[in-house]
């Protein structure tokens, strides 16, 4: 099994990715918006995280988290988070023998992507590429047009224009490979 090691940053700032496990035609995600809202206010209730930006597609999410001081455990806040909205869906998805002799769900990855952000240029890169994704994949032709996404957020505390994200912006590089 690997050892897979992650960069603990108490009251870091982090961008993620967090992926369905099917995603080729799946929009569970936006299916069930209000289902995954919930999940994310009662982990946030339970253990607090600042929200710096937020998308979610149908087969995926990206995120940037600024943890609180002295506080590292961002694993947990997915697991959480992933855990509440899976027990709000019926079990209806396929799984491997493998998740199912481990009473496994069949709903997520595994794992999630997770990179810890360097400095200001970082952090306005990820933010980009939080707000960009849903141009990226085709989803909409402006940032402002995709609903489940923190931009229109940060374009109302003056971030972006309105207008960001629209024909002429060049794809925003940031993130992982294929995301």
């Amino acid at each position: 099994m690997p050892d897979f090691r992650r960069l603990r940053v108490p009251g870091g700032c982090f961008f993620f990715t967090v992926n369905l496990l099917e995603r080729r035609g799946n929009a569970l995600l936006t299916d069930r918006i209000d289902l995954l809202r919930d999940a994310v206010r009662r982990v946030r209730r339970a253990r607090p995280f600042a929200i710096d930006a937020f998308v979610v597609l149908p087969d995926h999410m990206h995120a940037v988290w600024t943890l609180p001081p002295d506080d590292d455990d961002f694993s947990t806040r997915w697991r959480l988070i992933k855990t509440f909205f899976a027990r709000g869906v019926a079990a209806t998805e396929r799984r491997s023998h493998v998740r199912r002799a481990d009473r496994e769900r069949g709903i997520w990855q595994r794992r999630f992507w997770e990179h810890a952000i360097r400095d200001d240029a970082d952090y306005a890169a990820h933010v980009d590429y939080v707000h960009f994704n849903p141009v990226k994949h085709g989803l909409v032709a402006a940032a402002a047009d995709w609903p489940y996404s923190t931009f229109k957020a940060c374009a109302a505390r003056g971030w972006y224009p309105e207008t960001w994200g629209c024909d002429g912006v060049a794809d925003v590089e940031a993130g992982e490979p294929g995301g």
